[in-house]
């Protein structure tokens, strides 16, 4: 089956931020069972239940929910390849999610002010819940970096790791209201980076990020894990076309 994509730069930037939302919703929903503590899988469950709310709203501004989440094929998908990336150690989870939903914190706050018709509202309601998925991380990485030689050992591992995958969220989307995601690199630096080092963390080093990006995710181009990963999300839903629950 075709999956039918959005023309439009505002249907493309919609569609990618639904597929950011929808891939970290499934990461996360990994953990269920496997959290190192059962608060934690409680709280990593719903952080993944708000990102499938926000992504199933996402979805429905530009077709059919369903088809677009479980019919499309990895290159259609177009994601940043950070929220890609296996969970690996809860160090790795954390590190992704305060990189990540640092980034969201900042853009979905503009787009909720930008009076856009379409996204406005969603990114008003998406905020709040993100900022709660943002203080989760930091939390946690204070706690990690500033905890036993081994939990600070793991969580300077996991920031030092991901930190290439984070000059893509600063690419130009088309189709997003100004001032757009190049302009949140500034403030969201200075947040992460803050919070790295009340950590006790080094923040990682690497070549400059107007430069420097490990991904192409927005392009449709996507890391080895990911098709894994999609596979089995889309598993049930291909096996059994047309079914109804």
């Amino acid at each position: 089956m075709t999956v039918t994509l959005p023309a439009t730069g505002t249907g493309r930037a919609t569609l990618a931020l639904a597929d950011d939302a929808l891939v970290l919703s499934h990461r996360l929903a990994e953990w269920a069972g496997h959290a190192p503590a059962l608060e934690e899988d409680v709280a990593l469950a719903n952080i993944a239940l708000d990102l499938l709310g926000q992504a199933r709203t996402l979805l429905s501004l530009v077709g059919d929910e369903d088809e677009l989440a479980f019919l499309r094929e990895e290159r259609d998908f177009r994601n940043v390849q950070l929220v890609e990336q296996p969970n690996g150690d809860f160090a790795h989870t954390i590190a992704r999610q305060l990189y990540f939903s640092s980034w969201q914190e900042l853009l979905y706050a503009d787009l909720a002010g930008s009076g856009d018709e379409r996204l406005a509202p969603v990114a008003a309601k998406a905020v709040k819940e993100v900022a709660y998925h943002r203080d989760h991380a930091v939390q946690w990485t204070l706690r990690l970096g500033d905890g036993t030689p081994e939990s600070h050992r793991r969580m300077q591992r996991a920031a030092d790791t991901l930190w290439r995958y984070t000059g893509e969220l600063f690419a130009p989307l088309d189709g997003l209201p100004a001032p757009g995601p190049s302009a949140l690199r500034e403030e969201w630096t200075a947040r992460v980076t803050g919070t790295l080092r009340t950590a006790g963390l080094t923040v990682p080093d690497g070549p400059d990020q107007d430069a420097w990006s490990a991904g192409a995710g927005r392009q449709g181009i996507h890391t080895e894990p990911f098709g894994r990963m999609l596979a089995e999300m889309q598993h049930l839903h291909r096996s059994h076309p047309g079914a109804t629950w």
